[in-house]
């Protein structure tokens, strides 16, 4: 069963313009399924996958070779296993720039993206592919959410089921097989993680310390990160703690939001922010394994909203727009805090997250520290549980997350 992808117009798009197109992605994301997917109507299209560890053996070794066995138009998965391969690539694309014709997959996304800037510079359009996002699962269109372009769908969540779906999280194999439990797929996929990612990049000599690594951060999803305490919990220094946490955001399976950094706003709090881009993911890491009990926890509130702000993200990256300067939040010594700041068209649109149906006008109460901001300020949205959407006053509205 194929789930059709809203990345799948940019991808199509790119394909038509560059030599090249990188999807980077956490495994089992969907990032070759989409790749073949696209190409399935071209016979000439071969697929190759680094996984295979003769075919590996032989790109890192003889490169050139290897291209010439396996020629394009070629579908290469999981490329940062052989970054040998990138200089022989860009020879066959300044030799012929016909779009389309390598399509490149991997699941190391900083460090195959500083590979494919030194080596494929001007010849590669780059995506990035997350989970499912609401309106994949749901089959609707989808837009970058702003408070002022809201696209207006049905909107039937209630708590309850809001939070079935963040315990599932939004990996494909669990979205189309609902028989499939969490505790089956993610004690797996947590497996072929260490053994194909992690040991690759680094020695980890104590797998069981990563792993009450990776729990620790999972429970802290939706808050600020504080490495230190991370790693007293755990018991390593705070270099390992910033090494494993780079891996983290390298595999795609962390995002970290930055506090906002105004010229006219000094930026109190220099943390950043830890979200799993998969709440399936956290909650297994975290030992939630059931619905009710989570929604009725201590950590309900940051899980809602992990679910929220993940789902932003997936709408801005499925347009291949780039996440690293359009997002931030607030937060200062005198405790006011804004959940999450979308920078725009040179305007501020201030979001704040609650899970209930009903926040009233106190959600906004913090808004108006952007008075100040040299940008203008857009109109603010309050996502919660609200059945529709109604303003709050003249420039902010709440907005049900069934219209996301």
């Amino acid at each position: 069963m194929y789930i059709s992808r809203q990345i799948e117009a940019q991808l199509s798009y790119l394909s038509e313009h560059f030599p090249a197109v990188v999807v980077s992605g956490a495994r089992q994301i969907g990032k070759t399924t989409l790749i073949r997917h696209l190409t399935a109507g071209n016979d000439m299209v071969t697929y190759v996958t680094l996984d295979h560890p003769r075919l590996r053996e032989l790109a890192k070794t003889d490169p050139e070779l290897f291209l010439q066995q396996y020629q394009a138009p070629i579908v290469i998965d999981e490329i940062q296993y052989a970054p040998e391969l990138l200089p022989y690539i860009k020879i066959q694309i300044d030799e012929d720039r016909k779009p389309g014709q390598f399509f490149l997959t991997g699941s190391q996304m900083f460090r195959l993206m500083k590979d494919v800037s030194e080596s494929l510079a001007g010849r590669a359009g780059i995506l990035s592919l997350y989970g499912l996002s609401r309106a994949e699962i749901l089959q609707t269109a989808e837009v970058p959410f702003l408070p002022e372009n809201k696209l207006f769908i049905k909107s039937d969540e209630t708590l309850s089921s809001v939070f079935d779906k963040i315990i599932r999280g939004s990996m494909p194999q669990m979205i189309i097989d609902p028989e499939l439990t969490a505790e089956a797929f993610y004690s797996e996929y947590l497996q072929t993680y260490l053994e194909r990612d992690i040991r690759d990049l680094l020695e980890i000599r104590n797998e069981t310390k990563f792993l009450q690594f990776l729990s620790c951060a999972a429970a802290r999803t939706g808050q600020e990160l504080n490495l230190s305490d991370i790693g007293k919990d755990v018991g390593i220094d705070r270099k390992t703690a910033e090494s494993w946490l780079s891996l983290l955001v390298t595999s795609g399976l962390v995002y970290l939001l930055h506090p906002y950094s105004g010229n006219t706003i000094k930026r109190i709090v220099k943390r950043p922010k830890l979200y799993f881009m998969d709440t399936g993911l956290a909650c297994y890491l975290s030992m939630w394994n059931n619905a009710r009990a989570l929604e009725n926890s201590a950590m309900a509130g940051s899980m809602f909203e992990t679910y929220v702000i993940t789902e932003i993200l997936k709408q801005y990256a499925n347009k291949g727009l780039d996440l690293r300067s359009r997002f931030a939040y607030y937060r200062d010594n005198n405790g006011k805090e804004i959940d999450l700041l979308i920078l725009e068209n040179n305007k501020v649109y201030p979001i704040e997250i609650k899970k209930n149906a009903d926040p009233g006008r106190g959600a906004l109460r913090n808004f108006s520290v952007l008075d100040s901001l040299s940008e203008e300020k857009g109109s603010g949205a309050v996502i919660c549980l609200a059945s529709f959407a109604y303003p709050l006053d003249r420039m902010n509205t709440v907005i049900p997350i069934g219209m996301l």
